[in-house]
């Protein structure tokens, strides 16, 4: 039996992305994703935002929201995978199970 698990990802992309281009992005990245048997993929664009203090010397950013199952194994991969992507100003996980 497996034991899945309903995560959220809060992710800040740098703000050169247009809309095709942020949509190509969140599109590799989920399917990055299944590589991992991860299932019950949602992204909500929550939009670019002003930053409340400059990261990278960027001042603003979008918001992306990835909702999805998965093993806890492999939250640790999905991690590294967004520290070693340029574009990604900070992330969060969460996870959704009390």
């Amino acid at each position: 039996m497996l034991l899945l698990r309903k995560y959220e990802i809060m992710i800040l992309l740098t703000e050169e992305f247009n809309d095709s281009e942020l949509k190509t992005w969140v599109f590799n990245f989920a399917k990055s994703l299944r590589k991992f048997s991860v299932c019950d993929i949602s992204v909500i664009s929550r939009g670019k935002h002003n930053l409340a203090y400059p990261i990278d010397s960027k001042m603003k950013g979008n918001y992306i929201q990835l909702n999805f199952s998965s093993m806890p194994k492999y939250i640790n991969k999905f991690s590294t995978i967004l520290k070693m992507d340029s574009n990604v100003l900070r992330f969060l996980v969460f996870n959704k199970q009390s």
